[in-house]
This record gives C-alpha cells, sequence and structure tokens, in this order.
C-alpha cells in the first residue's frame, strides 16, 4: 500500500541533504494555516461592531476577485497598513498575537507543522515567506520556532506605522526576489532547497527552488503543478467543521453528559460513590469517543496498570484529552481541576463525587502549594491525571513542563507516568467545541521512578521527562522512518 503523500514527502525529507544550507521555504497564508489571517482581523472588528458597512462590502469584493495583478495587490497592501497609520508596532504585535490565540492557532495545518518539524530534524534552514505583514506572521512562527521571516514590512518612524510600506511586498515576483536574495545573504542553495505554497501568484517563488510543492493549489498553480511534475500535496481543511462534525460533536456531549448522570443517579440511589464515579467516567470516555469517530491507537498498554497508584501526566492539545485519560486509566482515579469548577450544575457535582481535587490557581500560589489538595487522593490509593503544562497548547509544540505534578509524586513516593498523546489537536483544536473524526494516537511510557529524586535535581528531571515527550513524538514507535 502506498504512503499517503504528506508522508511521502516527509520520508523524501529524511533520505535528502542535510544541514543548513538546504532551505525549506512556506508560505504563510493558505500554506501554514487555512486561509486568510486577514480575515480573522476583519472577523474580530466586526464581531466588536466595529467594522463599517463600507468595509464590509470591500472586504467582500476582494474576497470574490479571483485574480489580480501585482501592482493591485501592492495597492490593496497599502490600504490596509494605511489604516495601521499612527498605531505603535507594541500595539499591533499585542493584537496579532490576540487573534493567534482566539482565532488563528485554530486553523493551522497539522500536516504544515509535520513538514516544518521533518526539515528542523534534518538541520535545514526553515524561513517563512509571505506577503503578509510580520505582525500577522510572528505568533505562528515563534510558537513554531520558525526563526526566518520574509514578509511586506511596514514603513516606521518613531517606533510607529507611517501608513507606508519599505519596498513593495513579498507577492508574486516580489516574494521570489526577497527569497533569492535571503538565500545569497545566507548561503543556502536554491537548488537543494524546498518551497512550499498554494497561490497562482506563488509560481514565480516556487521555480526558484529545486523542489517545489504545491499545497492546496489554486488553479493556475494546480496546472503548473502538473506540468512541471511538482508533488501536490491536499491539507485537511480546517477553518470550518463539516455537518458530520458537527452532528457528531451534539451526540458526543450528549453521551458524555447522560453518562455522568447515570452514574449521579448510581450513587444517589445507594451504590458505591466509587465504582459509580469509575463506571461514570469510563462509560462517558467510552460511549464520547465512539461518538465522535475517534479511533485511539495506543503503543505501551501495558504501562498503564504497571504501577498504580501513580501520577499520569500527557500532553494537553485539546478537550479530547479528558475523554482520552478515561478511556485510558479507566479507574480508580481522578484528576485536579481548579475550584471554580466545583460550583457548575451538574458536572461540579459529578466530580466531587469522583474525587477530584479541587485547587485554587491564585496567581500568588506556587504551583506545588495548589496541588496540596491532591495529596490525599494520592494517600487514599488513587492515581491522578495531570497535564504539567497547565494549559492546552497553541500548537502540538511541547510546553514548558511545570514542576507541581512532580512535587506531588516525589512526596507521595509514587511513579510518574508519561503518556504521550499525538494528534488530539488535529481532531480538536483548543478552541473549538467541534470534533472531527479519525485516529488519535497514544504511547504510554515506562513508569519512572521518583525515589531518587531531590529538590536539588529536580529541575533536571524534569527537563529530561520533557525530553522524553519531544523525542516520542519525533520518532513515533512504529512509524515509517
Amino acid at each position: 500500500m502506498s504512503l499517503p503523500a504528506i508522508d511521502q514527502a516527509i520520508l523524501a525529507i529524511t533520505r535528502g541533504p542535510a544541514g543548513p544550507k538546504v532551505g525549506a521555504f512556506f508560505d504563510f497564508d493558505g500554506t501554514l494555516i487555512d486561509g486568510y489571517s486577514v480575515l480573522d482581523y476583519f472577523l474580530d472588528r466586526m464581531s466588536k461592531g466595529a467594522l463599517s458597512l463600507g468595509e464590509i462590502t470591500e472586504l467582500a469584493r476582494q474576497l470574490m476577485r479571483p485574480q489580480r495583478s501585482e501592482d493591485e495587490f501592492s495597492e490593496l497592501v497599502g490600504k490596509g497598513v494605511l489604516a495601521w497609520a499612527g498605531r505603535s508596532e507594541e500595539d499591533l504585535n499585542a493584537l496579532w498575537l490576540r487573534l493567534f490565540h482566539e482565532r488563528v492557532a485554530d486553523y493551522q495545518f497539522p500536516e504544515a507543522w509535520r513538514l516544518v518539524q521533518a526539515h528542523k530534524r534534518m538541520g535545514h534552514t526553515v524561513a517563512i515567506a509571505s506577503s503578509a505583514t510580520r505582525y500577522q506572521i510572528t505568533p505562528l512562527a515563534q510558537e513554531w520556532a520558525i526563526e526566518h521571516v520574509m514578509c511586506t514590512e511596514a514603513m516606521i518612524r518613531n517606533q510607529r506605522l507611517t501608513g507606508g510600506v519599505v519596498g513593495r511586498p513579498a507577492w508574486g515576483q516580489g516574494k521570489a526576489e526577497v527569497v533569492v536574495a535571503f538565500a545569497r545573504r545566507t548561503g543556502v542553495s536554491l537548488g537543494k532547497s524546498y518551497g512550499y505554497a498554494n497561490g497562482d501568484e506563488d509560481i514565480p517563488f516556487l521555480r526558484k527552488v529545486g523542489k517545489p510543492h504545491a499545497v492546496n493549489p489554486k488553479p493556475q498553480l494546480a496546472r503548473a503543478a502538473r506540468e512541471t511534475n511538482w508533488p501536490v500535496l491536499a491539507f485537511e481543511p480546517r477553518r470550518l467543521p463539516t455537518l458530520e462534525s458537527l452532528a457528531r460533536s451534539v451526540v458526543t456531549y450528549a453521551a458524555m453528559l447522560g453518562s455522568f448522570a447515570a452514574g449521579l443517579a448510581f450513587a444517589r440511589a445507594g451504590g458505591d460513590e466509587r465504582r459509580a464515579a469509575d463506571l461514570g467516567t469510563c462509560v462517558a470516555s467510552d460511549l464520547s469517543l465512539l461518538a465522535a469517530g475517534i479511533k485511539v491507537e495506543v503503543v505501551g498498554k501495558e504501562n498503564l496498570w504497571a504501577k498504580r497508584p501513580a501520577i499520569f501526566i500527557f500532553n494537553h492539545q485539546s478537550k479530547l484529552d479528558l475523554l482520552l485519560m478515561g478511556h485510558l486509566v479507566r479507574r480508580q482515579f481522578t484528576g485536579v481541576a481548579k475550584k471554580e469548577l466545583a460550583d457548575l450544575p451538574g458536572i461540579g457535582a459529578f466530580m466531587r463525587m469522583a474525587d477530584v481535587a479541587f485547587v485554587d490557581r491564585g496567581k500568588h500560589q506556587e504551583a506545588s502549594a495548589a496541588l496540596l489538595p491532591a495529596m490525599d487522593k494520592l494517600r487514599n490509593g488513587l492515581s491522578l491525571c495531570i497535564a504539567p503544562e497547565g494549559t492546552r497548547s497553541y500548537s502540538p509544540r511541547i510546553g514548558v513542563f511545570k514542576k507541581g505534578a512532580f512535587h506531588l509524586a516525589m512526596q507521595a513516593g509514587v511513579p510518574v507516568v508519561p503518556v504521550v498523546i499525538r494528534n488530539a489537536g488535529e481532531r480538536m483544536t483548543r478552541n473549538s467545541m467541534a470534533v472531527r473524526a479519525g485516529r488519535v494516537q497514544v504511547a504510554v511510557l515506562k513508569p519512572i521512578s521518583v525515589r531518587r529524586w531531590t529538590e536539588a535535581t529536580l529541575d533536571r528531571h524534569v527537563a529530561a521527562v520533557r525530553e522524553l515527550y519531544i523525542q516520542t513524538l519525533d520518532n513515533w514507535p512504529g512509524a515509517t522512518p
């Protein structure tokens, strides 16, 4: 059976030349993210009632235009940057960081993330080449740790935008020229380099690299790819959930809430509360994942039962992670939640019955002190599920691990069991309530004893555990090399 196109592309990268003289140049809008980030800017303004009817009409007119010349595009970009005249760079950086967190992060292409990581593992020089402004691109570039950005630069005077641009936008032939200039400046060999883009205007840029790829190509680019035998990569749309996805999501929430309600009813009818909590959690997780169309593939399942009680730590990308942990750990466990959730109607009562450790995450309280309510759960024989990153990440990148879970393990004398979740964020993004059917892969690593850990060595141990996650994700057990 032949590999999917994305896997073929990654395999070709791993079999090709390594080192920084090989470049990997990525377009931004339509290649690293689905659609156009500027649309999220206008949607944000529209949601706040700050968009005039004239602006809405002009936006619709521009979106419906199938093609435009380089001069027309330059004029369009000029109008956009002119609207920011007088604003500070700090203001625009904050605006686009917020938009990334609230909107744009949900539209990242997981396939593009995999390509970027493959190039990094080969030591290639990874860069973004886009007609968008630096303010739009920077949040994703920082999240993905991409150092080099070529883009349309706004003109700055006295730390404020003047309303003009420096030179011409990095669009069409302009993008090809900035890529060539970057390669000359850095010693990158364009003949050995890779390019990824989706737009018809990107043909000149792609012709400059030795290994061009058309990503979800527009008509002219698709035709050029056929004529020149360029690889074509089809990334799954991220902007709008399908009707099937919405329907599955409704059934998923109904199954989850129904299972929790049944667990509460069982306990109130005189059943054992611990058994009711285990039953409710198990059934809720299994039925919800089934309704969502999520198939869970687990490597190292035996490690889930090797040592109990334990602290099961997991990387946190999605609301799906909680269902996945219930499905995996199954019984005699609980979790940690902020104390405000204890008062939620229905679900709060079930969480209290399930012995969830409610913690006060006040800004002046240390993480290890905040987790002290969980100590009694461990001493009573219950395992704990904790996300050491503290919150859901904005990409598959492994965030910084907080030390609270590891302090607990040391004090209670229980092992830490790393649970590495590979792609839950592809099935359900950080901010979305809709779930997409598909496969989620999980690797359960061997329990880690903390008996010889000390306060003096804790930082080193925590860093080593985090590195285990990174290495596992980079070299997934059983995956194609």
